[in-house]
């Protein structure tokens, strides 16, 4: 019995140690996409889908942008490092378990269907992945998701052409926030 309840101890320590490091990454994600309302984005946290959520959505003149945030645990030794070649992503070195550009990918298209359906419009949508506290090698040109470090997000957004009317950025922000 003092075995198995030691397991079980173990086991909640670990689960909720992970728990905390998720909050303590979108927090921080959180923290510095408040920088892009000062450049007059919209920023949307958890917008529920069906069956899943969509970490964060910022909207802009340049574009909606969906972030995924993912957080890991930096390693004991070395510089904790994120590399994106356009179609393999490492974490330090190995393939994460479940693929972040997939899943960032695929809330995008949700995102951009449900717009559709909702206004009649078509608007566009990118996918960012965020790694808060890691070092993320520079994303390869052409890629269509964004793998970055949550301080790089802001110039990059501010770096894109304007591709949203203001008018269709508060009809967009409306159905969203609705």
């Amino acid at each position: 019995m003092v075995a198995y309840c030691a397991v079980r101890l173990w086991q909640t320590m670990k689960e909720i140690k992970r728990l905390r490091l998720g909050r303590d990454g979108e927090r921080a994600v959180a923290e510095q996409l408040d920088v892009l309302k000062g450049q007059g984005a919209v920023v949307l946290h958890d917008l529920i889908g069906d069956g899943f959520n969509l970490d964060h959505v910022v909207l802009s003149s340049q574009g909606i942008f969906v972030v995924e945030t993912k957080t890991h645990s930096k390693p004991i030794k070395g510089s904790p490092t994120v590399t994106f070649d356009g179609k393999t992503l490492l974490i330090n070195g190995f393939k994460p378990e479940r693929n972040p550009v997939t899943q960032a990918e695929g809330n995008a298209r949700w995102l951009a269907q449900m717009l559709r359906a909702s206004t009649g419009k078509e608007f566009p949508i990118g996918p960012v992945v965020l790694f808060p506290g890691w070092f993320v090698e520079r994303n390869p040109e052409g890629s269509s998701v964004w793998v970055l470090n949550p301080k790089a997000l802001p110039s990059f957004i501010e770096h894109e052409p304007n591709r949203i009317s203001e008018s269709d950025l508060h009809m967009a922000t409306y159905h969203l926030a609705s």
